[in-house]
């Protein structure tokens, strides 16, 4: 997904208040009504949606994802009307994901019944090792801490740059570059929003986003590649294609929190 628009990450505290994503929520009726009233928000606006639809469609368009804690009223309305803004989506050759079990969503690029390319508004950029490396140890994380009754879970940026290093091979004499990679990496994965920001900058809360990005069958296919590739010395930020499914491009395209 090439989104267009940034926007600075948002802080998220360590004590995070239950919220209701259905709370709240507009009661929209269904864009063929919408007909009958003055929706113009500009002039020459011709938009039959909603206010409300078209914040949300927006919101799909400039994040990695949206969610029930970070986007509310956006994910409620995602809710109540995902054929309209699936439909919306479906117009740019785009589709969407939606988990109501982990509520969050995300845009992904369709794919055609004959398999022709369709046109993409998404860059694929495939992930470095070092990103990888961190996504499989906060897959790994997330899941164990949620087993044990964990809510939220938090990592230390620290930890994750000694993971990163766990992996480097014996012979490796770029520590500074090895370091500096492995920076890149989390600071990455916190644009992408797989980490949130808390009040302490070394300290981050791991979204749930991750569970959806790899599944099982995916985490075991990348831990086995990073077994194989520990012995071996990556030479000039060599990249590998480590996406978290075919067809899911959240964190493979330039632009966005």
């Amino acid at each position: 997904m090439s989104d267009i628009l940034t926007d600075d990450e948002q802080l998220v505290d360590e004590v995070v208040a239950d919220v209701d994503p259905f709370g709240g929520a507009p009661d929209i009726g269904a864009d063929e009504d919408a007909g009958e009233l003055n929706l113009r928000l500009f002039e020459g606006d011709s938009s039959k949606l909603y206010p409300e639809q078209r914040r949300c469609l927006h919101a799909l368009l400039k994040y990695r994802y949206i969610s029930a804690d970070r986007h509310p009223e956006q994910w409620a309305v995602l809710l109540q009307n995902s054929e309209l803004i699936k439909s919306r989506l479906n117009e740019l050759f785009l589709d969407v994901h939606i988990d109501r079990e982990y509520q969050v969503a995300f845009k992904r690029q369709a794919v055609s019944e004959t398999g022709d390319p369709l046109p993409s508004l998404l860059r694929d950029i495939p992930h470095t090792k070092e990103e990888t490396i961190v996504m499989v140890f906060l897959r790994q994380r997330f899941f164990a801490q949620r087993q044990e009754g964990e809510d939220i879970v938090f990592v230390d940026r620290q930890v994750m740059l000694d993971e990163v290093a766990d992996h480097r091979p014996e012979h490796s004499t770029h520590r500074a570059m090895d370091q500096k990679r492995a920076l890149t990496a989390i600071d990455g994965l916190a644009k992408a929003g797989v980490l949130l920001k808390t009040r302490d900058p070394e300290r981050f809360r791991i979204s749930p986003i991750i569970e959806v990005l790899l599944p099982i069958d995916r985490l075991r296919a990348l831990r086995t590649w990073l077994m194989t590739q520990n012995g071996t010395e990556i030479v000039g930020g060599e990249q590998v294609t480590a996406h978290p499914s075919d067809n899911d491009t959240l964190f493979d395209t330039e632009g966005d929190e």
